[in-house]
């Protein structure tokens, strides 16, 4: 079975990377075809074919204006050219479309396509963007999804029919826990003592920072690191931030990564909205406690034992949990243990390429298209 997996602006090359090789490992040809990543290195492929064809045209820094303008240019031949690549596979995997406002109609219709919602409905749409999906989803054979919840979310918001949505789990980022050359903490952060929470990822205004420094403020015997490349105006965050609340302000290459979560007592996602994350599934893979806000497919973790819920927004409850746990070893070991076990029995990788390989062959082998 020869299988592209489409990732056209590389904006998550860990799970990319981490499908790949799991979908190879279980017998697929998979090319994995995407833009470069600017950020950092990633992983090495094993048992997959890599082809950047996608971004040559790109100009300026990512997220710069010129960038956008000229990712608006480069749509259109890229697909165009993508859909004869296309050819060379018996199904191709979108990941992410980067303008489904021309994306959408530009995808193969000589083979089956399948696309994942990672972001169910964006959360910083652009103009055009949500109905550009709706086109693209209602094209698509298949739409995987993460959550329960996000299958519901899809059905009710984009119109996606319940046929075609297929919940598939988010793998759990164990490659970063193997990492042999790992990197230390910066020497400032290396010094601190006592216990410390992480806020990691992205900085983007629906992962609920505000509410995290907010519960910080009733918290002196331990340390909050939010830590991540900012994509929002950080300056009120810090400047309402108390002492204990540090801030790491850049990308934190695959290296680093290590350090941060092998150190943290606690993880915190006080997002107020998500289907899944994939810095969930990296604590997953350290067996790092998590708090959770109760949206999108959170509630699963929960419920595997892997974490705890806070309502979505509530600072006042994150402050109480979050100190009854940092209080609590036995409570901290228990999520752990929880974790490993969620790991390993639910968010493997090699079940979530057989659960994909399934659907592909259904897809295949019903004639789709």
């Amino acid at each position: 079975m020869r299988i592209d997996v489409v990732d056209p602006p590389a904006y998550t090359p860990p799970y990319d990377r981490a499908l790949s090789a799991a979908l190879a490992r279980a017998g697929a040809e998979v090319t994995l075809r995407s833009g470069a990543f600017n950020y950092g290195e990633v992983a090495s492929a094993e048992g997959y074919r890599v082809d950047q064809c996608f971004g040559a045209m790109l100009k300026g820094r990512p997220g710069s204006p010129l960038r956008a303008a000229s990712r608006l240019v480069a749509e259109l031949p890229e697909m165009l050219r993508y859909r004869r690549l296309a050819r060379q596979a018996d199904l191709v995997h979108f990941q992410w479309l980067p303008l489904p406002q021309i994306g959408a109609s530009l995808l193969p219709t000589d083979r089956p396509v399948v696309i994942t919602a990672h972001d169910v409905v964006p959360r910083e749409p652009r103009p055009g963007q949500i109905a550009g999906l709706r086109r693209a989803y209602a094209r698509a054979d298949a739409v995987v999804v993460h959550s329960e919840d996000g299958s519901e979310r899809l059905q009710r918001e984009l119109g996606v029919a319940a046929e075609r949505c297929h919940v598939i789990p988010h793998g759990t980022f164990t490659h970063l826990a193997e990492i042999a050359n790992r990197a230390p903490l910066p020497q400032e952060l290396a010094a601190v003592e006592g216990p410390v929470a992480l806020c990691f990822g992205l900085m983007r205004p629906y992962k609920g920072l505000d509410v995290a420094i907010e519960a910080w403020r009733g918290i002196t015997d331990a340390e909050l690191w939010i830590v991540g490349l900012p994509r929002m105006d950080t300056a009120p965050l810090k400047a309402s931030a108390p002492k204990n609340v540090r801030f790491v302000e850049r990308f934190i290459e695959d290296r680093e990564i290590p350090a941060f979560f092998e150190r943290a007592e606690l993880v915190l996602l006080p997002y107020r909205e998500i289907d899944h994350s994939g810095v969930c599934f990296t604590a997953l893979a350290f067996g790092t406690p998590m708090l959770l806000s109760d949206v999108g497919g959170f509630p699963e973790i929960a419920a595997a034992g892997a974490a705890e819920l806070v309502p979505a927004g509530d600072a006042a409850a994150l402050r109480t949990q979050a100190q009854a746990l940092l209080s609590d070893a036995a409570a901290r070991q228990r999520l752990a243990a929880g974790a490993a076990t969620a790991a390993r029995d639910l968010y493997d990788w090699d079940r979530v390429a057989a659960l994909h390989l399934e659907l592909y062959s259904k897809l295949i082998g019903g004639g789709a298209r």
